[in-house]
């Protein structure tokens, strides 16, 4: 685009000259915005071709490569529709068919006076548009009379019905979005109102404001005339079921596709580092590209002043006080501190991060977006990764936090940081004050308030189709009314680019998802257990030494402790996955166990349907297996897909359907949260609650250890310990070993 302005500021000024003294008229269609000639005689068409005329057709050819008329013909329709130039234009055309259309001899002064204008203010619209009418106004003489005739009934456009405009509209609106996908090899398309864009670039903000934005993938719609507001300084959480795009609007804030304030640095972190040779403390700190250019600086700087150079000394000191201003003497300190916080044990902090598995690495990806400290954080569920102890670090770090932080989390607890609520439901993003606590209880009270509302709304359509209106006028009668409500309680204030259209409410759906895990016969202990089980894998130290542990039916344990320590080897050894070095595994023989971790799922038959799968494993009737996976979260659509080609959210769901149709006795869970959405984890607690067998849980999900009122036992130091007091005990515990103060749940 800075190509093509400067070329035209070059031409300006001898299109100005070329262009007095030749006659041109630009006339707008009210359909295709087409710049045609006024009509005149043959003999002042032959007149007018005089030497300037050469003059101008050199300049045209100078911009002709550069200029394309249906750019043109788009921004002076843009522009008719904005300024109301259209309407004028069709009344000069209705006088023009009165009174015959004039042949002008040079161009009016008004028109002289706006191109002069566009000289001063450095615009080239008007200029363009000039070149392009003369581009068309010398023409042959055989296509001006052409122009003039009437058109043939071959040339007129057929007439399409209401439908078909709307089927060829939806298409071309589809085929836009193609077009787009494919030149930019993007999978979403963005729009938004370009009043609202203007405005947030031009504004010096700290707040983002885009309003009636949408983004779709692929022709399905993810936001419809949603609104993104965000005001600096407070914690949101970002809310809703799985695949309704949570994801895809953070990455659309972070590419800025969608209108950020130039002056709002963004940051989503969502990739982890590069392996390689360069320490994990060193890769953090790396990431302020200031404080390293400064350091690298003083380094050349001290070696010139050991030659004696003056001009070197006077620059060092200026280096000195920048890297103080910035507090560069406290940033490995402030490094160090984050990846403590995160699990990094001191040794680690200086491994290089190519020893480090991928899950360890985001964690150094997460520290270094802590360390930056950007306007914008966004987090993409930073738990996954993260085990329960370095979960409660982060929570607690987060709530000190005193920019503005966007999270997606699956965590409830850990929600409950924010201080504002973001809800993607139908399309659209609602906002609550609070935490995710107080949004529960809103959200029921709304959902009831927009039941009724739908209610009422339908009782008055049903009453106005009773009257004799047909069900388009008393929809739009409903529309009118509620849109004049609208205004009067604005005072009838207009916001200036606002152009939200009046809709009819939609049913509210709620989204629900219910787990049944059948309650088993009860049975006699002991049930499950290890004894005096000593165990460590080939060369490697030992795990566990001397360890006793038991559970029966009644049994309710959640295993904590940092990564690392073997608490998911602990769990192998108690179902009998692996055998101990010494000590005995003591297992009722009538006992079924139900075992469910993150790679349940790829001990699948992935070439089979979930639906296939269950009918042939369990012997399960077609519709029973659809009601099982439905029950479980999974969409209809998935039932018969392969297995293979199911999200990680959906295998998940088939794993535990095939977990629970073992009709297990006791349920052994390692990390069951990951790839489930918060009311799937509702719908989990609840079913571990409803359950009459033995439970025994690995989570860094809190919320789920406390609604299933587990008793907590630590993994450490080679055993296995219950302790001491409840989940605020063992949190306090966690913060102090670090030496971070406590903070509480406190909200703006």
């Amino acid at each position: 685009m800075g190509k093509k302005k400067d070329r035209s500021k070059d031409s300006s000024k001898g299109a100005d000259e070329a262009i007095e003294g030749c006659p041109t008229s630009l006339e707008g269609e009210s359909t295709e915005a087409q710049i045609k000639l006024s009509s005149g005689s043959a003999k002042a068409k032959k007149k007018q071709k005089s030497s300037k005329l050469d003059q101008l057709k050199q300049v045209i050819d100078e911009a002709q490569d550069e200029i394309d008329p249906s750019d043109i013909h788009a921004e002076q329709e843009s522009r008719d529709e904005s300024t109301g130039e259209g309407q004028s234009r069709k009344k000069q055309k209705g006088t023009g068919k009165k009174s015959g259309r004039k042949a002008g001899g040079a161009i009016s002064a008004e028109r002289r006076d706006n191109v002069d204008s566009e000289e001063t203010t450095t615009s080239t619209e008007k200029v363009t548009e000039e070149v392009a009418a003369f581009r068309f106004d010398h023409s042959s003489e055989s296509e001006t009379e052409k122009d003039k005739d009437e058109p043939t009934e071959k040339d007129k456009p057929k007439k399409m019905s209401r439908k078909e405009k709307k089927e060829a509209l939806k298409k071309a609106k589809y085929q836009a979005q193609m077009e787009e996908l494919s030149k930019e090899g993007s999978q979403f398309a963005v729009s938004q109102q370009e009043q609202t864009a203007k405005g947030a670039l031009l504004e010096n903000a700290m707040d983002i404001k885009v309003e009636s934005f949408s983004i779709s993938a692929r022709g399905r719609d993810l936001f419809v005339n949603a609104e993104l507001t965000i005001a600096h300084g407070r914690r949101y959480g970002l809310v809703g079921p799985n695949g309704m795009g949570k994801t895809t609007l953070l990455s659309h804030i972070a590419s800025r596709a969608l209108a950020i304030p130039p002056n709002i640095d963004c940051l989503l972190c969502e990739q982890d580092v590069k392996a390689g040779d360069t320490p994990a403390v060193d890769v953090v700190l790396a990431a302020d590209k200031k404080r390293t250019a400064l350091l690298q600086e003083e380094k050349r700087l001290l070696e010139e002043v050991d030659k004696g150079s003056d001009a070197a000394n006077k620059r060092l000191k200026e280096v000195y006080a920048e890297l103080d201003a910035i507090g560069a003497d406290k940033a490995e300190a402030k490094a160090r501190r984050i990846l403590s916080g995160l699990g990094f044990t001191v040794e680690m902090q200086s491994r290089p991060t190519k020893h480090f598995s991928g899950g360890w690495r985001m964690r150094v990806s997460l520290a270094r977006a802590l360390f930056l400290e950007p306007t914008l954080l966004m987090l993409d569920e930073p738990t996954n990764h993260l085990d329960l102890n370095a979960v409660i670090w982060l929570e607690n770090y987060l709530q000190s936090w005193k920019n503005t932080l966007l999270v997606v989390s699956h965590d409830q607890l850990f929600l409950d940081i924010c201080t504002d609520i973001m809800h993607l439901d139908d399309q659209k993003l609602f906002y609550y004050k609070g935490n995710y606590s107080s949004f529960k209880k809103m959200y029921k009270q709304k959902l009831a308030e927009r039941e009724k509302a739908y209610e009422k709304q339908e009782r008055q359509i049903k009453n106005l189709k009773q009257s004799g209106k047909s069900s388009k006028q008393a929809e739009a009668q409903v529309k009118r009314s509620a849109g004049q409500k609208d205004k009067s309680k604005k005072g009838d204030a207009v916001v200036e680019g606002s152009s939200k259209k009046q809709e009819l409410l939609r049913k509210p759906k709620e989204y629900k998802v219910k787990f049944t895990i059948p309650s088993p016969p009860p049975l006699n202990p002991p049930i499950l257990g290890l004894k005096d089980v000593t165990f460590g894998y080939a060369h490697q130290p030992l795990l566990f030494k001397d360890v006793n542990f038991g559970i029966d039916m009644s049994s309710r344990v959640a295993l904590v402790g940092p990564n690392g320590v073997g608490k998911s080897t602990f769990l192998k050894l108690l179902c009998g996955k692996l055998s101990s070095v010494q000590g005995d595994h003591i297992k009722n023989p009538r006992v079924r166990i139900g075992f469910y971790n993150q790679h349940s799922a790829d001990q699948l038959n992935l070439s089979e349907s979930s639906v296939e799968y269950l009918q042939r494993e369990f012997d399960m009737d077609y519709q029973d297996s659809r009601k099982l996976l439905g029950r479980f979260g999974l969409p209809g659509h998935a039932h018969t897909i392969k297995i293979r080609d199911l999200s990680g959210g959906q295998k998940s769901r088939v794993a535990l359907a095939d977990m629970v149709s073992r009709h297990p006795d006791v349920i052994i869970l390692d990390e069951p949260t990951n790839n489930l959405d918060i009311e799937s984890i509702d719908a989990l607690a609840d079913a571990i609650n409803r359950f009459a067998g033995g439970v025994v849980i690995v989570s860094h999900d809190a919320r789920l250890i406390l609604e299933t009122d587990c008793r907590l036992w630590v993994v450490e130091n080679q055993t296995v310990e219950e302790v001491d007091g409840d989940f605020d005990d063992y949190r306090r515990e966690i913060l102090e070993a670090l030496g971070e103060t406590v903070a509480s749940n406190a909200q703006k």
